[in-house]
């Protein structure tokens, strides 16, 4: 069996989990027009109040 994810499923599980964690997220945060994914980190670490780095190390451990 084959356990690996794509991008889009892991992104689907990550987005999943931080909004139970943070529940004053919503779909809206995460959206994002293409080649800006930083600009949605941006955001997303203002409204968490997280640097890049804590962002990073919470979607790494998710």
């Amino acid at each position: 069996m084959n356990d690996k994810k794509n991008p889009e499923e892991l992104w689907a599980m990550q987005k999943a989990k931080l909004k139970l964690i943070f529940a004053h997220l919503h779909e809206d945060d995460f959206q994002y027009d293409y080649g800006k994914k930083d600009v949605m980190l941006k955001n997303l670490e203002l409204k968490l109040g997280k640097s890049r780095e804590e962002l990073e190390q919470l979607l790494l451990g998710l």
